[in-house]
């Protein structure tokens, strides 16, 4: 399983990917800095970056069919 970390790193290159080859697909994504959450510690799992990461690769799967 990989950390939070490794998560938070391979979900951000896949955002920085779609912004650049799919600009219009990430405007529908809602990644805007009001969704961050503003508070020290937020309770995120693994399994919903899991998930997340998963929902980002499917889309660019898609995309490149």
């Amino acid at each position: 399983m990989k950390t939070v970390k490794e998560l938070l790193t391979e979900i951000s290159s896949l955002l920085l990917y779609i912004k650049k080859e799919y600009p219009i697909s990430y405007k529908h994504l809602d990644e805007h800095p009001i969704t961050i959450p503003n508070v020290e510690n937020p309770n995120i799992s693994t399994e919903e970056l899991e998930k997340y990461l998963a929902i980002l690769k499917d889309l660019i799967a898609k995309k490149e069919a």
